[in-house]
């Protein structure tokens, strides 16, 4: 079993001005002449830890990290103005052209996985390979899944029932349109206890276990109100993109080598998403993880991610 690499800090951190008014962190560690590797943080609007580092060999990998518009350390926290996939999308390549990467390895899980795969699509020509881990396809069908009653709630009952107990029965008939418009109230407390609810559910429902620390992590204030109102604000908005955006553009990604890694009670983004994916993207190595739900903390998927970081610098030593 394959265990993380050992903490380091950055090398390199940067401030990069995109649309006004986000400006975005940027950090760098490893070797300045490694491969290069972007990492996409999940949420949307989840932001980076210092763990996420960890997937990479540091004498081999040139790591490359940053927080999406509103998310973690960059600014305005939790802003949803000009805040949009393709804005997103743009946003990677003002970072590859900063740090002047002409090619990179594009390594992301859960709505990472998805502005992964969206960028690949978008920018075939720059991605060496893709890791991609707890495939989010972000279907109308996987938002409703998730968030409303019928889906994830009847294997999580009691965890759905504080997250839906916060609306009324009307606003229970829509629950994420419900959800955004609590999360966008001009009212702090309503904002800051929606957030918590709703980020929670998520937390919850994250690993094949129980795991406070997970759950923790998901319900600090701070993380609960960018990752709650961002992703309400893109799912609402059906991500920016025509209905099944990533399968219906998938041939783009014909040239270009991967990895997909998903858990098989992963709650969260169903293994359907991976499976479907596979299916029309036949390139890319396929592995199921059969004791793990969705978080990347899972030993059985943090394995199969780092068996798969390895492989790529061996392909390109």
């Amino acid at each position: 079993m394959q265990q993380p690499y050992p903490s380091i800090e950055p090398y390199a951190t940067y401030e990069l001005s995109v649309d006004a008014p986000h400006v975005l962190y940027v950090e760098e560690l490893g070797n300045p002449k490694g491969l290069p590797v972007v990492f996409l943080h999940g949420g949307p609007g989840a932001g980076c830890n210092p763990d996420q580092r960890r997937f990479f060999d540091p004498s081999r990998y040139r790591i490359i990290l940053f927080d999406q518009r509103g998310s973690g350390r960059s600014r305005p926290h939790a802003e949803l103005e000009k805040n949009t996939t393709q804005a997103l999308v743009s946003d990677m390549e003002t970072i590859r052209r900063h740090l002047k990467v002409d090619r990179w390895v594009v390594f992301g899980g859960s709505w990472g996985s998805t502005l992964g795969l969206i960028y690949a699509e978008m920018h075939p020509d720059r991605v060496i390979s893709l890791v991609m881990r707890g495939i989010f396809l972000c279907r109308q069908k996987d938002f409703d899944w998730f968030y409303e009653p019928g889906g994830a709630s009847w294997l999580f009952p009691d965890a759905y029932e504080p997250f839906i107990g916060l609306l009324s029965p009307d606003e229970r008939k829509q629950v994420i349109e419900s959800y955004y418009r609590r999360l966008t109230s001009p009212d702090e407390k309503t904002r800051i206890e929606a957030a918590i609810q709703w980020s929670g559910w998520e937390g919850r429902t994250a690993t094949l276990l129980p795991d406070p620390s997970v759950v923790s992590y998901f319900t600090e204030p701070h993380l609960a109100v960018s990752l709650a109102r961002i992703e309400a604000h893109y799912f609402i908005n059906n991500i920016f993109l025509e209905p099944n955006y990533i399968l219906n553009n998938v041939h783009k990604l014909d040239n270009i080598p991967g990895y997909i890694v998903h858990g098989r009670y992963d709650m969260c983004c169903p293994v359907e998403n991976a499976y479907l994916l596979h299916k029309a993207w036949p390139k890319a190595k396929f592995e199921i993880i059969p004791d793990a739900g969705h978080s990347a903390k899972e030993p059985g998927i943090l394995d199969a991610l780092i068996r798969a970081t390895r492989e790529i610098a061996d392909q390109h030593g």
